[in-house]
C-alpha cells in the first residue's frame, strides 16, 4: 500500500474518531436532558402561550405528537449545547492542514459564529416571538379559537430560529467573502441600496405578514451587515509603512544610472558569433 494510500485511510480514521466524539457527546447531552423535555417544551412555546386567549391552550393532533415533539426538543437543545465542542472537533480535523494565517483567521470566526447564532435565537426568542404571536392572535376572526398544533408550532418557531441565526451571521459572511478576495470592501458598500432591499424581502419571506415583524429581521441583517463592512475594512486596512518603502528616482538619479548602465556595457567584451 502507498504513502499516500496510508495518508488517505489515516485521514478517514480520524474522522471517524472525532465524529464519533460528536455524537457521544450530543447523546450524552440528550439523555441527561430527557427528564426535563416537556419542561424543555413549555419554555420553547411560552411566547405563543402567554399570548392564546383566555381559556385556549395548544392542540396535538398527531397520535405520537405529545410525545415526539418534546424528545425532538430536548435533541435540539442537546445539539445546540454540545455545539461548541462539535465545532471544536471540525477544527482539530482541518486545523492541521491550513496555514498559520488561516488558523489566526479561523479561531476567532468560529467562536464569532457560534456566539452570532446563539444571539440569533435569543434575538427572535426574547423579541420576536411575542411580538409576532401577539400579532397573529389579534387577527384570528371571531368564532375561530387560536389554538396552534404542538407539531405545527416546533416547524414555525425553528424556522424563525434558523432565520435569525443565520441573519446573525452576515458579519462572518462579509469578512470572509472580504479575506478570500472575492469582493472589496468598496464594492460592499457600493451595494449597499440593494443589500437592503434584500433584507425586507427575506423579512417578507420570513416573517408573518406584518410590518412589525418584517422590521425586526430586516433591520438587524442591514445593521449586522454594516457590522461587516466595518470590520472588514479594520482588518484589511494596509499598513501606512509599507506604503512610504517606495521612493521614485529623481531625474539626475534616472541618468547617472542610465549612464552607468552605458559605461559597463561598454566596457564589456563584444562576443563574436563563431
Amino acid at each position: 500500500m502507498s504513502s499516500a494510500e496510508d495518508t488517505f485511510i489515516s485521514h478517514l480514521i480520524e474522522m471517524r474518531d472525532r465524529l464519533l466524539r460528536a455524537v457521544v457527546a450530543v447523546a450524552v447531552l440528550f439523555v441527561c436532558l430527557f427528564p426535563w423535555a416537556e419542561d424543555l417544551y413549555t419554555l420553547l412555546a411560552q411566547p405563543l402561550i402567554n399570548k392564546l386567549p383566555q381559556g385556549s391552550q395548544m392542540l396535538a393532533t398527531g397520535v405520537v405528537s405529545p410525545f415526539f415533539i418534546p424528545v425532538k426538543v430536548a435533541m435540539m437543545t442537546a445539539f445546540l449545547i454540545a455545539l461548541p465542542y462539535v465545532l471544536y472537533q471540525m477544527w482539530a480535523f482541518i486545523a492541521p492542514g491550513l496555514y498559520q494565517h488561516e488558523k489566526r483567521l479561523g479561531v476567532p470566526l468560529v467562536i464569532a459564529s457560534v456566539i452570532l447564532f446563539i444571539l440569533g435565537m435569543a434575538f427572535a426568542y426574547f423579541l420576536v416571538f411575542p411580538v409576532v404571536f401577539g400579532f397573529l392572535a389579534s387577527v384570528t376572526p371571531k368564532g375561530v379559537n387560536f389554538a396552534p398544533d404542538i407539531s405545527d408550532y416546533l416547524d414555525f418557531v425553528m424556522t424563525l430560529f434558523l432565520a435569525f441565526g443565520i441573519t446573525f451571521e452576515v458579519p462572518v459572511a462579509v469578512v470572509l467573502l472580504v479575506k478570500m478576495g472575492m469582493v472589496s470592501v468598496a464594492k460592499l458598500r457600493e451595494i449597499r441600496p440593494y443589500v437592503i432591499v434584500g433584507a425586507f424581502v427575506v423579512g417578507a419571506i420570513f416573517t408573518p405578514p406584518d410590518v412589525i415583524s418584517q422590521f425586526m429581521l430586516a433591520m438587524p441583517l442591514w445593521v449586522l451587515y454594516e457590522l461587516g463592512i466595518i470590520v472588514a475594512a479594520l482588518i484589511t486596512k494596509p499598513k501606512p509603512e509599507a506604503e512610504s518603502d517606495y521612493v521614485p528616482m529623481s531625474e539626475s538619479d534616472l541618468d547617472a544610472e542610465l549612464d552607468r548602465i552605458e559605461s559597463e556595457q561598454a566596457e564589456s567584451p563584444s562576443s563574436e558569433p563563431k
